[in-house]
């Protein structure tokens, strides 16, 4: 079978869910399809919309420059090379991933030249033009705050004041310019679902809500949750002469919470340490080491690692896994890796996140974005290690054995979606 996988970024250039995902079912499917993969990069010495091609472990890429799109979802070039990608490969399936910093009209493009397609939701972005449901907020009295629902024109207030002019005059002008454009934008993402053959939820918190909020019948969409390589993800035994020690990985920006999490550990009283891996984000990073100075039990901030190095590098040297998320995380991978190898996870009782984490079941949920809760779960866990270690071997709650779904047994029915289509 050729497949044709589209993602908005590929490791190791970009290793975020999504993206740590797509890298996965491509090197296990091109074990027998062929596999190609079309995405995009940001090389701000480049022109924008050149290309180039490199092979990653046996899957080709065929890599878009966008340094300078920013919240865009069409772009006439990126459906020309897509278009001509179709040509050279003439793939039996398109799967795509993300269009963010891509173009929705890649869609239109496949369905053009009649090639199936299916669609796995990793966030909100069809239905809401930032992706998350969580607005910006440019007031300069409310930071994030969580939205309930896509609206034009609190888009444009909410979301996109950051863009309107400077003069009093012309914010009027600008409010219903951004209402205009958020408009176009979502009828464009909504006009794609009837080209789309099937869509896959990795939680069915997204799934029922592209269902009830956006209109995806039922029969089009299908609940299943992300594979994983379980090969490498295998239990460990943590150090014991170390102090309790609690870990979190991910990027530095606001939706993650790192910053719910320093404020929360800070508050702690009995002797513990914390531990932040994940890609160092500029003044995010700055801003977030600076809060955590000051404090009697240690904060250390580490770089990203390879994820095929995750239990030496990371689980081994931790107790207990944060997930302090401020808006609906979806499925998150951190959450399931972490179960497959018997680490327990603290999480937030809300989105995709509570989904997979039962309190005092295999882990500990705290009310979402309530830092003072946060630190009474952290300090439980503190007090009791040993019942919080039985929680870790629990592990993965939908399965006998505990783990998350290996990536080949993923893969099978992947392709099973995919001959449904074909």
């Amino acid at each position: 079978m050729k497949i044709l996988k589209v993602i908005h970024g590929y490791p190791p250039t970009y290793n975020a869910g999504s993206e740590v995902y797509s890298q996965s079912i491509c090197e296990e499917l091109v074990q027998s399809n062929e596999v190609q993969v079309f995405t995009r990069e940001q090389n701000d010495y480049q022109l924008d919309f050149s290309t180039r091609q490199e092979i990653r472990n046996g899957v080709l890429l065929t890599m878009v420059n966008l340094p300078r799109e920013k919240d865009g979802y069409q772009h006439t070039a990126v459906n020309e090379l897509f278009r001509k990608t179709l040509h050279t490969m003439q793939p039996d399936v398109v799967h795509i991933g993300h269009l963010n910093h891509l173009s929705i009209g890649i869609v239109k493009e496949a369905k053009k030249a009649n090639v199936p397609m299916v669609f796995t939701l990793h966030d909100f972005w069809l239905m809401c033009p930032r992706g998350q449901f969580l607005q910006r907020n440019f007031d300069g009295k409310n930071i994030y705050q969580l939205c309930d629902k896509q609206e034009n024109g609190k888009c444009a207030t909410q979301c996109y004041k950051m863009l309107h002019s400077c003069s009093v005059n012309d914010e009027v002008t600008d409010l219903a310019y951004w209402t205009e454009w958020i408009a176009r934008r979502m009828k464009a993402t909504r006009e794609i679902i009837p080209f789309i053959d099937k869509f896959i939820a990795p939680s069915k918190y997204l799934m029922n809500r592209f269902i009830n909020d956006f209109q995806i019948p039922k029969d089009k969409i299908t609940y299943l949750d992300y594979g994983f390589p379980t090969k490498y993800l295998q239990p460990v035994t943590p150090n014991k002469k170390r102090p309790f020690t609690f870990g979190y990985i991910g990027t530095h920006i606001p939706a993650k919470g790192v910053n719910l999490l320093i404020d929360a550990f800070k508050k702690l009283t009995a002797p513990s340490q914390l531990i932040i891996w994940g890609r160092h984000n500029g003044q995010n990073t700055v801003s977030l080491k600076k809060m955590a100075e000051g404090n009697p039990n240690p904060i250390f901030f580490e770089k990203e690692y390879d994820n095929k190095n995750i239990v030496k590098e990371v689980f081994q040297k931790i107790d207990t896994i944060v997930v302090p998320s401020i808006w609906g995380e979806n499925s998150p991978l951190v959450i399931h890796e972490a179960q497959a190898c018997h680490i327990p996870v603290v999480t937030a009782d809300f989105g995709g996140m509570k989904e997979y984490v039962q309190h005092h079941v295999n882990g500990l949920l705290f009310q979402h974005r309530n830092t003072n809760d946060l630190a009474t779960k952290m300090e439980w866990a503190i007090q009791h290690p040993d019942t919080l270690k039985q929680y870790g071997k629990r592990g993965y709650p939908y399965s006998e054995d505990g783990k998350p779904m290996d990536i080949a047994q993923h893969c099978q029915l992947l392709q099973q979606i995919y001959n449904q289509v074909i």
